[in-house]
């Protein structure tokens, strides 16, 4: 027996991590549509759709924003990611070594488990939100790197260690939980909308008789467009296109999910991922985004923040009308500066600790729709932290073939449990997945340029395999000549980090072809003489 056999032998269950899938194995659309309606209808949605309107995002941004950027990423799947899966039906990791090397695809795989292991543990600190509020334990904010009580910590070991174990019975149980969590989740997220919505009708004192009419109450008083909360970007149209595009560029442009297409039966299957974008990342972060702007319409600067602009400002407000006036991200800066200007000896505890709106996925969810909110963030946070650890696993599971991808993936678990403790990952979730997206995306134009272009350039494709190589040259050129290009673009071109992944993607894919050429035909003349 050889050691694959062994190690096939030893896990609770077969995952084909080194061989195809075979066609008994093969799962039906349903179970894709399952997956992802849960994987992306998720805690993490309470937290994005708030940060869409802490940066400043119009009706208009929000909306038609979604509508393109959500589009954009079915495509890819649809015509990156899922026809190059149904016709190799291989993990990422192992189409990758063979293409890379064992050598570089090891250091990708580690690369890749950890990202999607600190992803993972954003969704352990969503659903430890809602445990908070229940519990009545102190929760981190916005600004807090460590966890800041034993209750926190406490919960987020709890969520971690069952989101670890289903994670570890592998795909067809993550979809199963996906299947049965998904339908009730969504309809919680809906509530959330219609809620926050109802609350702006009866705050406005607004009649709602036309799609028109909405619009008028969304672009005047839900999103109205103003600058941003302090501290964060202002977010336009093309930031929110952009984000909802390449938010899952790991998944798609960076071929992740070639591990999770494997078992689909037509690549055409690839248009279930529209169940978890136009349900998830419309409208969840629809109603989400909804959900914060009723809350910030509702608060009322505090006494701290009234104290600093009545008696430190420019004579501009009186505490009566700032009794009946929104907090507004105006306000807040105004505050924050005339803070920072005088000296702190000379401030009240109240002026030096004026509360700053948070957005916590467990309060929000609780304030609109009570114990069934609560429950909504906890599920919703372990059916994307659950297919997330086993793609991590999975990564993990590569490096050494013979461990047992069952306790690879409950160690991953453990990792991602670890990160969850500590919640900036989560307060900063969109420059994360910018960032993340961009690291991993040149192995996907990688594997897209190998499978289709190679060969048509008079290459040979699986090269490393081929080669026998533990390190194809020419593809760790092009990761991180293309990483190094993305970000020396971001730090002194002052390009957007939302942005770059795009000419990124070519980059990587000319260079690919590029130093192919000059690599195989070295090797093969070295080889000749």
């Amino acid at each position: 027996m050889s050691e694959e056999q062994a190690s096939a032998g030893s896990d609770i269950v077969n995952e084909f991590e080194r061989e195809p899938v075979p066609k008994s194995s093969l799962l039906g659309f349903k179970s894709f549509v399952g997956m992802y309606a849960g994987e992306h209808c998720a805690g993490t949605e309470l937290m994005i759709g708030p940060l869409f309107v802490a940066n400043g995002a119009s009706a208009f941004d929000l909306v038609v924003g979604l509508l393109v950027g959500n589009a954009l990423a079915v495509l890819s799947w649809m015509f990156l990611c899922a026809p190059i899966a149904t016709r190799v039906r291989l993990t990422l990791y192992y189409q990758l070594e063979k293409i890379c090397g064992r050598s570089l695809v090891s250091a990708y795989n580690v690369f890749n488990g950890v990202v999607f292991c600190l992803l993972a543990g954003s969704m352990v600190t969503v659903s430890a939100t809602a445990v908070g509020v229940w519990f009545d334990f102190p929760m981190p904010g916005l600004s807090d790197i460590l966890p800041n009580s034993y209750g926190w910590v406490v919960a987020v070991l709890a969520i971690g260690s069952v989101i670890s174990i289903v994670a570890a019975f592998g795909y067809e149980t993550v979809s199963k939980f996906a299947n049965i969590a998904a339908p009730w989740m969504v309809l919680v997220f809906l509530a959330f909308g219609f809620i926050a919505l109802a609350n702006f009708v009866e705050a406005t004192d607004t009649t709602i008789n036309t799609p028109g009419d909405l619009w008028t109450l969304a672009n005047t008083e839900i999103w109205p467009d103003v600058e941003p909360l302090p501290g964060q970007p202002d977010f336009g149209f093309w930031h929110v296109a952009f984000f909802a595009w390449f938010c899952n560029m790991a998944l798609h442009v960076g071929m992740s999910d070639l591990t999770v297409f494997r078992y689909a039966r037509k690549s055409w299957y690839a248009i279930a991922t529209s169940a978890g974008m136009y349900v998830g990342h419309f409208m969840a972060w629809i109603a989400a985004a909804a959900l914060f702007a009723n809350y910030l319409y509702s608060q009322r600067p505090d006494e701290g923040m009234v104290s600093l602009l009545v008696n430190h400002g420019n004579g501009q407000y009186t505490a009566a009308e700032l009794a009946d006036t929104p907090l507004t991200a105006k306000l807040l800066r105004e505050a924050m500066e005339i803070r920072a200007e005088l000296p702190q000896d000379t401030l009240t505890d109240a002026e030096r600790n004026f509360s700053i709106p948070t957005v916590a996925p467990g309060p929000l969810a609780y304030g609109a729709c009570g114990l069934a909110g609560l429950l909504c963030v906890i599920i919703a946070g372990w059916t994307t932290a659950n297919p997330t650890i086993y793609r991590a696993g999975l990564a993990f599971q590569a490096i050494v073939p013979r461990w047992s991808r069952f306790k690879v993936t409950l160690a991953t678990g453990a990792l991602a449990t670890l990160a969850g403790l500590f919640p900036a990952i989560a307060m900063k979730i969109l420059e994360f997945l910018a960032l993340s997206g961009m690291m991993l995306m040149p192995m996907g134009a990688i594997v897209f340029v190998d499978f289709w272009l190679l060969k048509k350039f008079g290459m040979q494709s699986n090269y490393a395999e081929l080669s026998r190589s533990s390190f194809n040259l020419a593809a760790g050129l092009t990761w991180f000549l293309t990483m190094g290009t993305c970000v020396a673009l971001v730090k002194f071109a002052g390009i957007q980090i939302y942005f770059v992944s795009l000419p990124g993607w070519f980059l990587a894919a000319v260079l690919y072809v590029i130093i192919s050429k000059l690599y195989q035909r070295k090797i093969h003349e070295g080889a000749a003489e």
